[in-house]
């Protein structure tokens, strides 16, 4: 059952290494997520499932130990799920969603970099990626299958707004992206199941929503789970949305 779900965005630009100089434009979402980790932490889960954008339609599963690595923006940091508990990367889960994963996504990385900076209970950390084409129907489903497949659940949910909020945004502007965040932004604060089951796959797409699958996922974990929601950060430097918002 799910238990508690922290979501945050997961641009590389949070890990000041890959920010460089721009590093305190991100200091307050940097601190709601810090925040929002805190709320997992204090559930108590039995599993935390980080749950990003993925590489492939997926879902796919990365087990515990997974590596990820942001070299690939020129900087020389490298994150493991759960590595802060020293663990050496573990077998594949038996029942993975549709495949097993390889290097950690981005996003996933990002999430692996949040956890790093804390400490975290003493609980497996597994990460499942979800492909922006994934129909929102399966998105939910797969969701209702993780809430029920453990104990008590917990989720950290990666994912950025729309990327066409601005004329110099990496989509340009959009006229239709500021509605869609303030929407979804509305739906993550308020734990709205039906409004984020709702969201439209091909208009997020068009908008380079990166949450929108793992949103949906966790919509789906949270039926009948009677969870609330608290919303900490919502912005859109540098013409991205960015939120977050924990759920318990």
């Amino acid at each position: 059952m799910l238990v508690a779900a922290a979501v945050c965005p997961c641009p590389p630009l949070l890990v000041p290494e890959v920010a460089a100089g721009a590093a305190p434009e991100l200091d307050g979402a940097r601190a709601a997520c810090a925040d929002a980790l805190g709320v997992l932490a204090a559930a108590r889960p039995d599993l935390l499932l980080l749950v990003g954008p993925g590489d492939s339609a997926g879902p796919e599963a990365y087990p515990q130990g997974a590596r990820g690595s942001f070299r690939g923006f020129g900087v020389e940091v490298d994150v493991r799920l759960g590595h802060d508990r020293g663990a050496e990367p573990e077998p594949e889960p038996e029942l993975k969603p549709e495949g097993s994963g390889g290097e950690l996504p981005y996003g996933l990385a990002v999430g692996a970099w949040l956890l790093g900076g804390i400490a975290w209970p003493d609980v497996p950390v597994e990460g499942i990626g979800v492909g922006e084409d994934l129909p929102a129907e399966r998105c939910a489903a797969f969701g209702r299958d993780v809430a029920a497949g453990a104990g008590r659940v917990a989720m950290l949910v990666l994912g950025d707004a729309s990327a066409c909020r601005t004329l110099k945004a990496p989509g340009y502007l959009d006229e239709r992206a500021a509605p869609f965040d303030a929407e979804a932004g509305r739906a993550l604060g308020a734990a709205d199941l039906a409004a984020l089951g709702a969201l439209d796959v091909v208009l997020a797409r068009e908008l380079k929503v990166s949450g929108r699958a793992p949103w949906q996922v966790l919509a789906g974990a949270a039926e009948g789970a009677e969870l609330t929601g608290t919303l900490l950060y919502e912005d859109a430097p540098y013409g991205v949305g960015y939120v977050a918002a924990t759920w318990s």
